[in-house]
């Protein structure tokens, strides 16, 4: 069973080549003659057969049914009725599929596969390359009518792949062969019924009613539903639904073309429907269709910046991209969370871009602008600290006091409040804004309140408080998991001090790791801010010096030392840099040369401190007293010591342990 245009009747006349049986074929135009003709077939049959019955669906009365059970009950043995249909046929097949007497084929068994499609193009002298292939089995989902009609219309096209990405189901012969086929055979209800909730990507009872205004869609989509118009089922009890991308996008260009200002009207109702049941983005898009470039804007403006902040930047990135450039463009709140989608995304030129359109937009607008506009606006632009750090603090500080407990907004200026009293030198101030940001960061803004633990931790650490440092950047960490913070570019910070405080504690595997996913997201910023910058590399410089690894520990300094230059006023990191650069010289002075520890060397390097013997370390780290010993050798030959308490002496100067306690 399936729609038109799926090879029903090609399939069973290759299984009739293949067959030994003998096939006998009925149609079912003259319902009447056709049930005659089967009973007689089956009664005179003494050999197995297989008797064909093409275009069942026609076959629609009670009679009918019957006809047909009994005709399958009195069958043969070794004999088989076979049925071509668009949709169930009238009788009992759910006592058929209990006793496991059926088998069926819908339209996901007959619809094409990848390789069928490109033998199918080839001979027709069309072969296109894999992302075109792969374009047009998306749009056509394997339908072999579909498949064949695309052939038909590429054949004729100078530019190929031009023509693939132009195919749909508005394409002329698509939308003729959909019509005769699928549209033709319904009621005039039924095709306005389909026409007008083609606006819909999601077909359900309420939401139907909803657009249309009206009642008993339930029963519309479920007739449409067993008579297989390409509707395709989203789930078991039959309540959802959505239509073959042809024959929506057919059903969308009749509308537009037929009815245009009830399309509007449409998309307005859906946009309602969807917002009431808290669905934004299907909301957003309607309103974008309907032409409501403003109530979309206030849609996304509402939402925007709290989704970016729970790991949505994806899907606000999508609700962006229905708006053109011109319209974020003079749009303040539009422009704003593109702003925002920038500074989660690490592009401070970005950043600038619609910060710059929004003042612009702002500037042009009546006095009474929505007050969070112009807080947003200057929390966005000092976030670069474009002034100075200390600039950036007062800045956010003023907007943020404006903004309501809880809001992204004032979470978010309180985390640059916080980190500008931090690298100004004003650590006994930074506790209070970072510790408000991260509690209001907990619900409104996920991202921001990693970022204030993150920062928070460094300043435990300034205290050498470790205990306290991973507690707190562990309830970072478990926030950025979460809430799918992990590709955020601007959460390379949180890794980055996540790693130091793991090698502090001797977490070679775990250090390792997140100095190299902090690394990979600070390599996506693009000239983001560069106290940002500079803090990330210095705090992975440090963490790269307790790893061994001096040489990056060198080239992170040199870049930190770099971005500097355009933070006169952040002396905290000015000092950071000065301290970990004299730990690297350290380190260069007590080897004589670049060298490196193995994860194993530095867990062994972890305990020798301690009063425990070379046996006990093995079995402390489950390994045995020689392997423990072959490491201890390479830590003495490295760093350029002759006993245990020399090394010990050589990685405390070096920065390669703190404060280890005995065991």
């Amino acid at each position: 069973m399936a729609p038109a245009g799926y090879g029903k009747t090609t399939v069973l006349s290759e299984w009739a080549e293949q067959d030994p049986r003998p096939f006998r074929w009925l149609g079912a135009d003259d319902p009447r003659t056709t049930l005659a003709v089967l009973a007689e077939e089956v009664a005179v049959a003494r050999h197995p057969f297989v008797l064909v019955l093409d275009d069942a669906h026609k076959l629609r009365d009670t009679d009918a049914g019957e006809v047909l059970e009994t005709i399958v009950h009195d069958l043969p043995p070794g004999s088989q009725l076979a049925l071509a249909a668009r949709c169930e046929p009238a009788m009992a097949v759910g006592r058929l599929r209990a006793h496991r007497q059926v088998v069926e084929l819908r339209a996901a068994d007959l619809a094409m596969e990848r390789s069928e499609t490109a033998a199918l193009l080839a001979s027709a002298g069309l072969r296109l390359d894999a992302d075109d292939l792969d374009t047009l089995m998306r749009r056509t989902e394997g339908w072999p009518a579909g498949l064949y009609l695309a052939t038909l219309s590429l054949g004729d096209q100078p530019d190929v792949r031009g023509a693939v990405k132009r195919f749909a189901g508005d394409d002329r012969v698509v939308a003729e062969y959909l019509r005769d086929e699928l549209l033709s055979p319904l009621s005039s209800d039924q095709k306005a019924f389909l026409v007008r909730t083609s606006v819909l990507e999601t077909l359900s009872a309420p939401a139907c009613d909803g657009v249309l205004g009206g009642a008993g869609s339930g029963a519309t989509l479920a007739d449409l539903a067993r008579s297989n118009t390409m509707l395709v089922s989203l789930d078991r009890s039959g309540e959802s639904y959505r239509h073959h991308p042809l024959f929506a996008e057919m059903l969308r260009a009749q509308l537009r073309r037929t009815e245009p200002d009830v399309e509007l009207d449409l998309h307005r109702r859906a946009s309602a429907w969807h917002t009431a049941r808290g669905d934004v983005h299907s909301a957003i898009r309607h309103l974008v269709a309907a032409g409501d470039v403003h109530e979309a804007a206030e849609l996304t403006w509402a939402h925007g910046a709290g989704r970016i902040a729970h790991g949505g930047k994806d899907t606000v990135r999508r609700w962006l991209d229905g708006f053109t450039a011109e319209q974020i463009a003079a749009s303040a709140p539009l422009a704003l969370i593109a702003a925002a989608y920038w500074f989660a995304s690490g592009d401070r030129g970005q950043v600038e871009r619609w910060t710059s359109e929004a003042e612009l937009s702002l500037d042009l607008e009546a006095a009474g602008t929505n007050t969070s506009l112009r807080d947003a606006l200057t929390i966005l632009q000092a976030s670069g600290a474009p002034y100075g750090i200390a600039r950036m603090g007062s800045d956010a500080a003023r907007a943020g006091g404006s903004e309501p407990d809880g809001s992204t907004w004032r979470s978010t200026a309180k985390l640059l409040e916080g980190v500008a009293c931090h690298l100004t030198g004003r650590s006994g101030d930074a506790r209070g804004p970072l510790e408000d940001g991260g509690r209001g960061g907990a619900a409104a803004a996920p991202y921001v309140q990693a970022l204030c633990l993150a920062q928070l931790a460094l300043l435990v650490v300034d205290d050498e408080d470790w205990d306290e440092a991973a507690f707190v950047i562990a309830r970072a960490r478990s926030q950025v998991k979460a809430s799918g913070l992990e590709d955020y570019p601007i959460m390379s910070l949180v890794f980055a001090v996540s790693g130091l405080v793991r090698a502090h504690r001797g977490m070679v595997e775990e250090a390792r790791a997140d100095m190299l996913c902090s690394t990979r997201l600070l390599r996506q910023l693009a000239d983001f801010a560069p106290w940002y910058e500079a803090e990330t590399s210095i705090v992975l410089a440090r963490t790269a010096l307790r790893l061994g690894d001096v040489g990056a520990a060198g080239e992170l300094l040199s870049e930190a030392a770099h971005t500097l230059r355009d933070t006169a006023d952040a002396t905290k990191l000015g000092t950071w840099l000065e301290e970990t650069r004299e730990h690297l010289d350290a380190v260069m002075g007590s080897t004589g040369e670049t060298w490196a520890l193995t994860p194993a060397e530095l867990r062994v390097l972890q305990l020798l401190p301690t009063h425990l013997s070379f046996p006990a370390i093995a079995s402390r780290l489950f390994v045995s007293p020689n392997t423990v010993k072959t490491h201890a050798r390479a830590v003495y030959r490295k760093l350029d010591a002759s006993s245990r308490g020399e090394a010990v002496a050589n990685a405390y100067a070096a920065g390669l342990l703190h404060d280890v306690q005995a065991a």
